[in-house]
């Protein structure tokens, strides 16, 4: 069974040794309602089934390794050295390499992935932003460590904000206990706030150029093609994956 990205972004197109893409709900084989390409192996899936559906996803993006992590709404950052098996780490929703052939991937159903590229300094980053991930701005952690580890410009790098919870959907009845007041700006219509435009906002205080941001403007609890926790509790999850070619 072949498999393709169901978005990529204009904004790496020209980066011959970079493969990425947002990887939408079809395409696999797992039963509903994590019908069919769950990534996930904390859902309810069976394990052979996420094992078969992630190995679709490492052969669509040409990479040899597949490196992900149980997410947990912090603000930890893992450094990929040297991995040369699959791996799912425990506890960061971060994760930055410059090793050719591992593709970093995050697990979503409403949350944004923030893929990120230098392509001085070819080091990529992927990073699960749910609105806890926003109000602790894993962005900025994300960005320090690449300087400091990698010493990337931020100025060169390229972000993409992939599908995720539009500000359509994005309610959040108890916004005064839960975000910070420089969010409030965001707020769209009453309790809405458009979280994409805030992780924008972040990338360039952070010292990204407005021009290096792409944002992939799909709502996943909107569009059904996409798994969403806010649509269905039970349910799958889909991916956003990048990777250095060898």
């Amino acid at each position: 069974m072949s498999l393709c990205a169901a978005h990529t972004f204009a904004i790496f197109a020209d980066q011959a040794a970079l493969s990425h893409g947002c990887f939408h709900r079809h395409g696999g084989i797992s039963p509903a309602p994590y019908d069919s390409l769950n990534i996930s192996f904390g859902v309810g899936d069976e394990p052979e089934n996420v094992h078969h559906n992630r190995a679709l996803v490492k052969r669509a993006l040409g990479c040899s390794t597949l490196v992900s992590t149980r997410q947990v709404h912090g603000d930890k950052v893992a450094v990929i050295e040297a991995m040369d098996v699959d791996a799912e780490l425990d506890g960061y929703d971060a994760l930055i390499t410059a090793k050719p052939g591992v593709a970093l991937l995050i697990q979503q159903a409403d949350c944004q992935a923030i893929l990120l590229h230098d392509p001085q300094n070819r080091v990529i980053a992927n990073i699960h932003c749910g609105w806890r991930g926003s109000v602790a701005n894993i962005i900025a952690a994300t960005l320090s460590q690449m300087m400091d580890t990698f010493n990337c410009n931020p100025a060169h790098v390229q972000a993409a904000i992939s599908p995720a919870l539009g500000s359509c959907c994005a309610e959040f009845i108890n916004y005064k206990k839960e975000l910070p007041e420089a969010f409030y700006p965001f707020e769209v219509k009453d309790n809405h706030f458009d979280f994409p435009a805030i992780s924008a906002m972040q990338l360039q205080k952070s010292g990204l150029k407005a021009q290096h941001i792409e944002v992939a403007d799909i709502c996943t609890r909107c569009n059904h093609d996409w798994f969403s926790f806010r649509r269905r509790h039970e349910t799958g999850r889909f991916c956003s994956a990048i990777g250095l070619l060898p």
